[in-house]
């Protein structure tokens, strides 16, 4: 089907919602790269979402659900079919007592600033963490000794039938950094969670704390999807990295971070294409001199 008719349909299906056309993708990645969608679409309402999620199905086209696009990195083609974003167009944050439901695509650094307001305790791990609420849920995001099984209580999701359906916190099966909603392509759209009141002196020193280790080993000045590599078993992806000689390497615009070798980054108006045959080096040299295959972390979309 012609995006011309799949923007009809979807204009006809969801009154007043905001399609864009041809739109840069390296506008909505972390790494700032990308070339352009045919639509994004971007909702407002959990019914929206499953709106439009429906209507990709019903017409057959390809689509991709983003949040802030932290861990993403799209090829210089761009991407054929929707990309349905949940982001700042979807991050409203209700509180009633200790219990908050959130929209999916509410960053967690907005998402923790207010918590801590209202000096709730426990999402200290998730403050500096990039990306939304529906991708830390998705993948039971954690740092520091805590993790998103520990404060949801529950999750509104659209399932692989195109239904909106209510998870609890036994069916969404949370482990390791993953979920029953990886393992069966469910789209996150909102989430409950409860806390306790802390201290709220003692809530924003341990942000502090966190915010400082982050800062000082990671190159968050530097545009990038996060750590690049899985970690594999019994190793440091960093590490290996490092060990192989490849600190500071670079392919066209894309570099291994000289501060932490975990870490691809955009240093000079890189391609997708750089990073890629970046990743591919890194790969190449690793599993040459230590026999490890390291499997990247970040996700790659889009036309080849």
């Amino acid at each position: 089907m012609e995006i011309k008719s799949i923007y009809n349909r979807l204009t006809e299906n969801v009154q007043g919602i905001k399609i864009l056309k041809d739109e840069p993708m390296s506008k909505h990645t972390s790494f700032k790269i990308g070339g352009p969608v045919d639509l994004m679409v971007l909702p407002k309402t959990k019914e929206e979402v499953q709106m439009a999620i429906n209507v990709c199905k019903e017409c057959d086209v390809d689509y991709y659900i983003i949040g802030n696009g932290s861990n993403l990195l799209v090829r210089d083609k761009g991407i054929r079919g929707v990309v349905i974003k949940l982001a700042d167009n979807f991050n409203e944050v209700n509180i009633k007592e200790n219990s908050v439901t959130a929209q999916a695509g509410v960053l967690l650094s907005a998402l923790s600033n207010g918590l801590v307001k209202e000096s709730f305790k426990g999402f200290e791990f998730a403050s500096g963490i990039p990306g939304t609420l529906g991708g830390a849920v998705a993948m039971n995001a954690g740092a520091y000794g805590g993790e998103m099984k520990d404060v949801l209580v529950g999750a509104f999701v659209v399932d692989d039938e195109g239904k909106l359906i209510y998870l609890n916190k036994e069916q969404l099966a949370l482990d390791y950094r993953t979920s029953i909603i990886q393992k069966k392509g469910y789209v996150v759209v909102e989430a409950e969670m409860v806390f306790e009141k802390g201290e709220i002196t003692e809530i924003k020193e341990k942000i502090k704390d966190f915010t400082k280790r982050r800062t000082t080993k990671q190159p968050l000045h530097l545009p990038s999807a996060g750590s690049t590599f899985k970690r594999p078993v019994g190793y440091f992806a960093g590490k290996l990295i490092e060990d192989a000689g490849l600190k500071g390497v670079q392919v066209g615009g894309a570099q291994v971070s000289s501060l932490h070798s975990g870490f691809v980054v955009n240093v000079n108006h890189a391609t997708a294409e750089d990073v890629i045959h970046l990743i591919e080096l890194v790969q190449k040299v690793v599993k040459d001199q230590f026999h490890v295959l390291l499997e990247p972390e970040v996700k790659i979309i889009g036309e080849v």
